[in-house]
């Protein structure tokens, strides 16, 4: 079956011009290939011009998901709950679901059965996110600013009780804090101070 040369394409995610390439066939032979294995389930279509095969899809690190939320929406850095789990600093567990957050919109896309959720932000507290691995997310003290603005702005909800706040570097906090508005910064300070006592 031609769709198991699929397998020689050693990439996460594949344009229809690696199919092409594979097959040894032209582009736009490709791109009816790839409709047509998504249809049958051979193929996810992430986006335009990006697929995954599924088989693999069910096999995926939490590492290649991170990187596979990155791309759906570009650009974008895995934030909030998400990335307060993957430094362990919450009891929270999320199942398939995956947060990011986002300059251009707020969106949800569902893949099988996984979630990627984006919240949009302004420009200017887009900041605080490195990279590992292949994939960009925020520092746990600005997951944890970004988690407590979105809900200071309504469009959140964070379980403060179920974060291990003792675990966080608070002179980073303050340093990160300065770009937001003075509201926001005695909400937050409010919300750890009540908490904590």
């Amino acid at each position: 079956m031609k769709a198991n040369e699929l397998n020689k394409i050693n990439k996460l995610y594949f344009s229809y011009q690696d199919v092409a390439r594979v097959l040894n066939i032209s582009e736009k032979a490709a791109t009816v290939t790839c409709a047509r294995y998504v249809r049958s389930g051979i193929l996810i279509r992430l986006k335009r011009n990006l697929y995954i095969m599924e088989q693999k899809w069910n096999y995926l690190t939490s590492s290649e998901i991170y990187e596979i939320s990155n791309i759906l929406q570009v650009p974008s850095y895995i934030s909030l709950v998400t990335a307060l789990s993957y430094y362990e600093y919450t009891t929270q567990i999320q199942q398939n679901f995956y947060e990011s957050i986002v300059l251009k919109r707020t969106m949800s896309l569902e893949i099988l059965e996984s979630v990627f959720n984006y919240s949009k932000i302004k420009k200017e507290f887009y900041f605080g996110f490195k990279k590992k691995e292949k994939f960009f997310i925020a520092e746990p003290e600005k997951a944890l600013i970004d988690a407590l603005y979105l809900q200071y702005l309504g469009r959140y909800k964070l379980d403060l009780s179920a974060i291990s706040l003792e675990k966080f570097d608070f002179v980073k906090i303050e340093e990160f804090l300065v770009t937001f508005p003075v509201f926001f910064k005695l909400y937050l300070k409010r919300k750890i101070k009540n908490e904590k006592t």
